[in-house]
Formats: structure tokens, sequence, C-alpha cells
């Protein structure tokens, strides 16, 4: 719970959680609704860059709140249960440091920072304030995954799984300029979920990514990679952001091979299953709360003293770990253990918290040579 939670009566719950909102932009904005949406949080300040866009964002929702350009000054001087952040992804670090270190849990966009060095130091800030930073995995949190991963359950477990994702967004803005910007941006999505599906966790991966001559992105936008899992399945990604044309759904488009048979998923409608001399059914996908909304009940189940969210830091980590793995093969042309990402990272954020004196971030990050505990 964050330090300026109003109590009820009984001194056990928040009446109203005061929420600071940092990014102003599209997906800034999408968070807004959903805070305005939600009984029992009130958005206590804006914060972006261009004030001019905290300025209309709030105003576009008749909130009389203060605006700040910097995320450290808002929490000094607005009330803050939680921060929500969702910056681009080079300010995630230093925003998510600064409420951490403020006492105020945060929920921020993915990726939870842009390197695994910078997501071990901020797990290990987390753990050594006692103060919850998680991750929005958004798209973890649908009826039809969690339908798709019933059935393939049902079916043995999957030992090949593949996703394959094409889209054609215009975004404008940074991502068009940025390395790698499937990978990057968008690809953890599918990481993410293939670990939520398979139950286990990614152990290597061989990638290769390349610009196809009519994209419109400076940075590699479409990939190939395949992940070995701990387990011994395999987990094969295809995707482009610049395909114009049969695009698939922004959850992608899944198909998963089992002992008792076979499932997909269009990422939209009904799972399909077919077992051996069987005919092919749709299982149909059932309601409930999805996408952001999701991300953010699991966040305040979490504060209220329920389960850790899926997205906590040192669960979410290893979905970065994938992305900067498949990005490292990528631009080597060799297969990547996970394992020497993480002792790579850890090594560098260890040197960092020993060199700025920060001796209990230090202690837990040299415990984690293999990645921090699930």
């Amino acid at each position: 719970m964050g330090r300026n939670a109003a109590m009820t009566a009984g001194g056990e719950e928040p009446a109203v959680r005061e929420v600071v909102i940092v990014g102003a932009g599209g997906m800034g904005r999408a968070w807004m609704d959903v805070v305005e949406a939600r009984p029992g949080l009130r958005a206590s300040a804006v914060v972006d860059l261009d004030l001019s866009a905290a300025r209309s964002a709030a105003a576009e929702r008749g909130w009389d709140v203060p605006v700040f350009t910097d995320a450290a000054e808002a929490l000094r001087d607005a009330p803050a249960d939680l921060l929500l952040n969702v910056t681009v992804p080079e300010a995630h670090r230093v925003v998510s440091e600064a409420a951490l270190r403020a006492g105020v849990p945060v929920l921020s966009e993915k990726p939870v920072t842009p390197s695994v060095a910078d997501a071990m130091r901020l797990a290990a800030l987390s753990e050594a304030c006692g103060v919850l930073l998680a991750t929005s995995q958004s798209r973890r949190h649908s009826p039809g995954i969690s339908a798709f991963r019933d059935a393939v359950r049902s079916l043995g477990g999957a030992g090949q799984l593949e996703a394959q994702f094409f889209q054609n967004p215009r975004f404008g803005g940074f991502r068009d300029v940025m390395p790698s910007p499937l990978l990057i941006d968008m690809a953890i999505h599918q990481f993410d979920q293939a670990r939520f599906l398979l139950g286990s966790e990614p152990e290597s991966v061989y990638c290769e990514e390349f610009s196809p001559p009519w994209s419109w992105y400076r940075g590699a936008a479409a990939a190939q990679a395949i992940f070995r899992f701990s387990d011994g399945a395999r987990f094969g990604y295809a995707g482009s952001w610049c395909a114009d044309g049969l695009t698939t759904s922004w959850n992608g488009s899944w198909r998963a091979s089992a002992p008792g048979g076979s499932a997909t998923w269009d990422g939209e409608g009904a799972v399909q299953v077919e077992g051996p001399g069987e005919t092919a059914q749709d299982l149909p996908v059932g309601g409930g709360s999805e996408g952001l909304d999701a991300a953010l009940t699991e966040f305040l189940t979490a504060l209220d003293g329920g389960d850790p969210p899926s997205g906590e830091i040192r669960r979410n980590i290893r979905s970065l770990a994938m992305v900067e793995a498949a990005v490292e093969s990528a631009a080597s042309g060799v297969r990547v253990e996970l394992d020497a990402v993480f002792a790579r990272a850890g090594a560098a954020a260890l040197a960092e918290a020993r060199a700025s004196g920060e001796m209990q971030i230090a202690d837990r990050l040299s415990a984690w040579a293999g990645g921090p505990p699930r």
C-alpha cells in the first residue's frame, strides 16, 4: 500500500487510491481512461515532458490535477498510492526507480526496462525497498489465451508451439526509428504468452531479423525465431510489422502440437481442438476482464494482499531476456543461451551497484547469477 492511502473506518483498505500517471501519449491516455473508469482510483497528477500534452490529457477528462515534467517532483508534491509508468522504454528505469525509492508501487508498461541489466537492478531495488514493481503484459489477460492454454493442457501439454504475428501499424514517432522495433517493442507480448502457455522457461534461441524492401521502419521490422524451453518444448515465432494484407489479430495466430492432438487459436475467436481420429471441435471462449483493465485488477489485488501479479518484475524478467537474447542472436548469427544473457546482465548490474555503494542491491544481485528467483 502506498504512503498516502486514505483509510476506511476499519483501517484495512484505502477508500480511494491516488494514482500518478507518467506519460500522456496514446498509451498514457488509454491508461487514463482505465483509471477514470475504475471505482476507488483517482488521478492525482499527470506527468509528461510535454506539459501541454499533460494538460490537454487531463482537461479532456475533466481532471483538475497538477501536471509535471518530472516524475520525482510529482511524487514529492502530489499524493501517490501507485504510479503508472507509461513513458517511452528508455525512461522506464529512471521513473520506476524514483517511485520505488519514494515507497510507491509501480505498474509499468512493457518492457519494464530496455535491458535485462537494468531490469535486474530494478528487481533488486524492489526487493530491497519492499515495494511492488510489475509490468503490464496485457496480452496475457484475455479469455481466449486462457482457453487456449486449458485446451493445450488437456491434450497433454505442447511439445511444439507456433505463433505468427503479422500487422502493419503506421505509428510514427519513436518506433519508426528505433532498432529492432518488432522484437523490442512487440514480440515481448508473444514471448510472454509462450511462457504462459507452456508453463516452462526458455533456455536458448536462434533468431534472424530483417527488413523487407517495402518496410517503412528504420530498424528491422520482421523476424523469425525458435526457442528451446526447459521441458524440451520448442516455440517458433514468425512476425512482421510491415505486413499489408491478411493481417493476424494483435494476439497473433497460434498452433500447439501435443501428445493428445493439436489446438489452434486465431487470437480472437474460438479455440479449435482435434485429437487423433476425432472431428475438430470449437471450444467457446468465455467473457471477462482483459487487457489493461485485467492487468490493473491483478496489480490492485496484489496491493490488497493477494497473490503477486504475473508481471511482477522477477517473474517478467524472463520475457525481457527472451527479447534480448533474440536480438543478440540476430546480430551474431548464432544460438544464444539465456543463462549467458543473465550472467552478463547480472555482472553489469552488480558492478554498477557496487560502484554507487548500494550494497543492499549488490548483495541481492550477487546471488542472482541465473536471474532473479521466481
